[in-house]
């Protein structure tokens, strides 16, 4: 079995690797790469391998940096299937409709700029109808079954715990009369993170491909995290202010929203205004109300009470353009959630283009920001920074709170691995994080007595 590293490798987007087992190519992954515009435009464009080459492939969750490029894949060629959990699987239908029309919007006002120079058109990565094409290819299967993935392959999914639907995957090979098997993490989430249960391990593998993220750092103590967040409100209401948070429509919106609603729930904040100005959360949060089964206790209890943790009083969603545009004039304190999480595109820019110059508003960053992203530039504090094609003065204070992450920390990743046989697991290969952050993980690992663990680097292909 020969395993070939083709995204998120020494770097945290666009996740994408192959198998190659008995003849055939099982995917695991098939994300966009997100960073700087032409480079990401670029590599999105085009597969470093023939789409119809691959005969699975085998999803871990719903994020856009891990299934947002499948509809290129079945627009080249690919002809399935896609294997998932349920909830991603329904996840997708909206996230890549919605990616979808992004990029037709993208093309159509770039192309107005082109028209004008005499240059010719461009056409978008793929449309809404390269989306549809692609959801008939998924068959869903639910956590802990056995699935054929090809002959003598078999999958097993293990929760991750990261949003909802996500999976890690154990992979069992009858290959040459012996059975070798390989775990893919996905993105393992942290304990104790709202709405989903805490990750379970896949099981004893021989390999592992491990995501990275936030290897070597710690998140700050959950229990905290309320604490923290309620302080943060409460000093921006103090002053008058506005909070701005960007946020992933999926998973990252849903957890702000929970913490929230406890907050106000147990008087610990003033009932103040909150908007969730974003389409495909508004979207999402309604897939979160179907898949109850991926719920942790606390939720559930939520529920079982007649409470529901996603439309409390105060809470507004807004779909509607004209309604967004209402929020530049909104006065007083209230919270604007609002997509995408890593501030590179959608109704964010605009907020942040209303509001980022006023020092009593403040930016809330509640996930990963990846390099020249303008989420990053925000978290570095950079004094200028430019938002659609204007250059803006940071005075609003920006506060990182990353017990927010739905990635698990350093030490969580240490406890995962931990778990793996010392005898049995022979070699890991850590993917999906920034090479600094592998490398601690790396020594951390080391510690642990893990002799042969590589990190590779876009290309590698490797036998096992």
């Amino acid at each position: 079995m020969k395993i070939e590293f083709q995204g998120a490798a020494r770097t945290v987007t666009g996740s994408m690797h192959l198998l190659h087992v008995n003849g055939s190519t099982v995917l695991l992954d098939c994300g966009l790469f997100q960073g700087r515009r032409q480079e990401a435009n670029e590599r999105n464009k085009s597969f470093p391998f023939d789409p119809k080459s691959i005969d699975v492939l085998v999803l871990s969750h719903a994020h856009i940096d891990h299934s947002g490029n499948i509809p290129q894949l079945v627009k080249k060629g690919f002809v399935g299937p896609i294997y998932s959990t349920p909830a991603t699987r329904d996840l997708c239908s909206i996230m890549l409709a919605d990616s979808g029309f992004i990029q037709e919007k993208d093309a159509e006002f770039l192309n107005k700029r082109l028209a004008k120079r005499g240059e010719p058109p461009i056409e978008p990565i793929y449309t809404s109808q390269d989306v549809a094409a692609a959801m008939k290819l998924f068959r869903t299967v639910p956590y802990d079954k056995d699935f054929a993935v090809l002959p003598n392959v078999t999958g097993r999914y293990s929760d991750a715990g990261h949003i909802l639907g996500s999976a890690s995957v154990k992979v069992s090979v009858q290959e040459n009369g012996a059975t070798k098997t390989l775990g893919f993490t996905g993105d393992i989430g942290p304990a104790n993170l709202p709405i989903v249960r805490d990750p379970v391990f896949l099981g004893q593998v021989e390999t592992l491909i491990s995501e990275s993220t936030y290897g070597g750092k710690v998140h700050t103590e959950t229990g905290q995290k309320e604490d923290l967040l309620r302080a943060d409100i409460q000093k921006t209401i103090d002053r008058g202010g506005k909070v701005i948070i960007p946020a992933f429509s999926i998973g990252r919106t849903q957890d702000i929203v929970f913490a929230l609603h406890k907050l106000f729930d147990e008087g610990k904040l003033p009932r103040i205004p909150i908007f969730v100005d974003s389409p495909l959360a508004v979207n999402a949060t309604e897939i979160f109300r179907l898949h109850q089964e991926c719920f942790d206790e606390e939720t559930l209890s939520h529920v079982l009470k007649n409470h529901d943790p996603f439309g409390f009083n105060q809470l507004q969603y807004i779909r509607d353009v004209a309604e967004s545009k209402k929020l530049n004039d909104k006065k007083g304190p209230c919270v604007i959630i609002s997509a995408s999480g890593m501030c590179e595109a959608g109704r964010i820019l605009h907020h942040l283009a209303n509001n980022i110059q006023d020092d009593r508003n403040t930016i809330l960053i509640v996930g990963f920001q990846a390099e020249h992203t303008l989420g990053r530039k925000l978290v570095n504090k950079e004094p200028e920074v430019n938002i659609l094609g204007s250059v803006y003065q940071l005075k609003a204070e920006v506060v990182v709170h990353d017990s927010f992450s739905a990635h698990a920390d350093g030490n969580d990743l240490l406890r995962y691995a931990g778990q793996c046989d010392k005898q049995q697991l022979q070699r890991v290969f850590l993917v999906h994080g920034e090479y600094d952050r592998q490398l601690d993980f790396q020594k951390g690992l080391k510690d642990q007595g893990r002799t042969s663990v590589d990190i590779p680097e876009r290309g590698t292909i490797v036998t096992v």
